[in-house]
């Protein structure tokens, strides 16, 4: 089993678009998509429909979530394209069928997936949708302990934008740390998978991991940076008074 996994697409069509071009050379079997498909970005009804046609398993994140209901702790720029993206999804492109159907389809995201071993969620074990987990939370032995408790072996999540791996001793590895591929030994584990449409670990590109295994053998998670055209999103979103200029900068940094 090849299983492509995603997250954190942020309407960024032009960083999803290219991914999923590139998981498509690397002879996976299906995708996982762990939420946060919309806000920030200049194309949700776009995002949508691409992830509702290409992914078999879904997840709600915080972003798809505000966009259903209210958004709650969002700073204002966040809050600001929130209501945009929400405009956009009741007014867009498409026949109202098409504009029902990306409503419909985000209601009925769920927070959380099992397949046997493996958890994913857009948060974490603990908060699935909500809760950060960063690397520094190593330190927090409550909480990773606490986190760790749900899992059964291994935890793909999203959230931060950061990617890397989480050990049950409390370590933290970068991809470039894991030298972009983890094989799973005895100890539990959770894979931030990073960010399709909006990188914050100071690398543009966009990351998505492949989790590779054998029922009841061997697993490997693999990291992969996809390069994109992200001054076309960013200019994008320079052209939409109700997006802030800081999303766009941010793309092009990777912070």
């Amino acid at each position: 089993m090849r299983r492509a996994i995603i997250s954190d697409i942020h309407g960024n069509f032009e960083a999803l678009s290219t991914v999923l071009d590139h998981i498509g050379q690397q002879d996976v079997s299906e995708i996982f998509c762990l939420g946060d498909i919309i806000g920030y970005g200049p194309n949700p009804c776009e995002c949508l429909d691409l992830v509702m046609r290409r992914t078999k398993v879904c997840l709600l994140g915080n972003h798809d979530q505000a966009a259903l209901f209210d958004p709650e702790g969002f700073n204002s720029g966040a809050e600001r394209a929130i209501f945009w993206t929400r405009d956009q999804l009741e007014n867009g492109s498409g026949a109202r069928v098409d504009i029902d159907a990306r409503w419909d389809f985000l209601g009925g995201l769920p927070r959380t997936h099992r397949d046997g071993p493996w958890l994913f969620v857009h948060g974490s074990p603990r908060n699935p949708v909500n809760e950060y987990v960063f690397p520094e939370d190593i330190y927090n032995q409550k909480k990773m302990e606490k986190l760790f408790s749900l899992v059964e072996k291994g935890c793909f999540q999203g959230h931060t934008h950061v990617p890397g791996v989480f050990t049950e001793s409390r370590t933290f590895l970068t991809p470039e740390e894991a030298e972009f591929k983890y094989t799973v030994g005895e100890q539990k584990f959770m894979v931030n998978v990073g960010s399709v449409g909006q990188p914050r670990d100071g690398d543009p590109r966009s990351c998505y991991v492949i989790l590779e295994y054998e029922p009841g053998g061997s697993a490997t998670v693999t990291f992969h940076r996809v390069d994109y055209d992200r001054g076309a999103t960013a200019d994008k979103i320079y052209n939409i008074p109700d997006l802030d200029n800081f999303l766009g900068d941010r793309i092009k940094q990777g912070r």
